[in-house]
């Protein structure tokens, strides 16, 4: 990061609301962590917000002001009321099972990652003074790191929250505040339906820029990259993806990454099949076409 890159500074909030949470223990300060912690400091300037993460990533949040306690173990969360898990999907899964450990008193657990069944699963294994709620914000960056989190990433995204058992009522009715809060849309879903839908939404599209991108710049090289129009670049943003995080992902819904990548597949082999006719071609692209519009309605 350059020197005399100016870093915006975390200002008092304007809602004059107490915190929903007094105590907000965050373990992972990435785009969505550093951006949840931003967010809370800009509406509740009176709460208190606690941190967990490498040293470098600690201080410069601390720059920032966007958090009060800092450290690289987890005994810093022992008088949290709410422990968010913003690393990837599988460390998530670890921290977990070691929060008992570490938290004294009652706390609401949730996380952050792109899929919920193992987490879930795991959640009942947990001590009964913690209530699990799974969480998915559908929300992101062209770039991640705490360096790019912001206040407003939430706006108007869709938040989804996974409990899985009755206990977990009053939790579950304190994320939809906390979440609203933010300007994020939390909508409730079971886990398996959850997995189910982000593997087409979300993953599928992800492994589907990286290959086209990955066999593109196999086959023409920098040379023919350089002739590339916007269309490709469009195409292709999600190509700059950390393989890491997506291996968790994969790991944790292969089943379902893999009937969307089935499906995929099927539409591209009816397309290879057909090219010198055309009529595949003139069906899919219509059919892409009617979902796009729909597409853009939603979004817009």
């Amino acid at each position: 990061m350059s020197a005399s890159r100016k870093l915006p500074i975390v200002t008092s909030g304007q809602s004059g609301e107490p915190p929903i949470f007094n105590k907000i223990g965050i373990v992972g300060l990435g785009l969505i962590g550093g951006s949840i912690a931003i967010a809370s400091r800009q509406l509740w300037p009176t709460g208190f917000i606690i941190a967990v993460d490498q040293k470098e990533i600690l201080e410069l949040a601390m720059v920032r002001h966007a958090i009060d306690v800092a450290a690289d173990d987890l005994v810093v969360l022992a008088e949290a009321d709410l422990v968010i898990l913003a690393a990837p999907v599988l460390q998530n899964i670890d921290l977990l099972k070691s929060l008992e450990t570490h938290v004294k008193g009652s706390a609401v657990v949730t996380d952050v990652g792109s899929t919920k069944r193992e987490i879930i699963e795991a959640a009942r294994g947990i001590s009964p003074k913690f209530t699990f709620v799974g969480g998915h914000p559908m929300a992101g960056a062209t770039q991640g790191g705490f360096s790019n989190a912001r206040e407003d990433l939430f706006r108007g995204r869709p938040w989804m929250l996974t409990p899985h058992d009755d206990r977990s009522g009053d939790a579950v009715e304190k994320l939809f505040q906390l979440t609203k809060s933010f300007g994020a849309l939390p909508q409730i879903m079971n886990s398996a339906a959850h997995d189910a839908m982000v593997a087409s939404l979300s993953h599928l599209p992800q492994l589907t820029a990286s290959a086209l991108m990955a066999v593109i710049g196999n086959t023409i090289g920098s040379e023919g990259l350089a002739l590339a129009g916007r269309g490709l670049v469009d195409t292709t943003r999600l190509a700059s993806s950390p393989p890491d995080i997506w291996k968790d992902i994969c790991a944790t819904n292969g089943d379902e990454i893999r009937a969307a990548l089935d499906l995929l597949v099927e539409k591209l082999n009816l397309l290879k099949a057909d090219l010198e006719n055309g009529d595949a071609l003139d069906k899919v692209f219509k059919e892409a076409s009617q979902w796009r519009q729909e597409l853009k309605k939603k979004t817009n």
